[in-house]
């Protein structure tokens, strides 16, 4: 069974920073791209970061030099380190791990999502 399991949101005050974490289990971990999506309140799902399997990111213009995104193939599981954050980063972010595998096609697998609030 593949679970993705985040952590780390909550309240945050603008400037602030905050990590997030998001735990995979039931997968191979290495061969899968990882990234971070966010929603906010009446808006799309959008890509904030994404780390490939050889380390290469992207990130959403609106984050970047804020947030960097880094994972630990050991430990199974991609950060999210957001610094100077702004009230418009208030969203639900979540967790993303995609991988193309021979004969079985793309596999897309999500997390549950975390609460980020940055809020005075």
């Amino acid at each position: 069974q593949v679970q993705l399991v985040e952590s780390g949101g909550g309240l945050v005050q603008p400037g602030g920073s905050l990590r997030l974490s998001c735990a995979a289990s039931g997968i191979i971990f290495s061969i899968y791209t990882v990234g971070w999506y966010r929603q906010a309140p009446g808006k799309q799902r959008e890509l904030v970061a994404a780390v490939t399997i050889d380390g290469s990111t992207n990130y959403a213009d609106s984050v970047k030099d804020r947030f960097t995104i880094s994972r630990d193939n050991a430990k199974n599981t991609v950060y999210l380190q957001m610094n100077n954050v702004k009230p418009e980063d208030t969203a639900v972010y979540y967790c993303n791990a995609k991988a193309l595998i021979a004969l079985r096609g793309m596999l897309d697998y999500w997390g549950q999502g975390t609460q980020v609030t940055v809020s005075s």
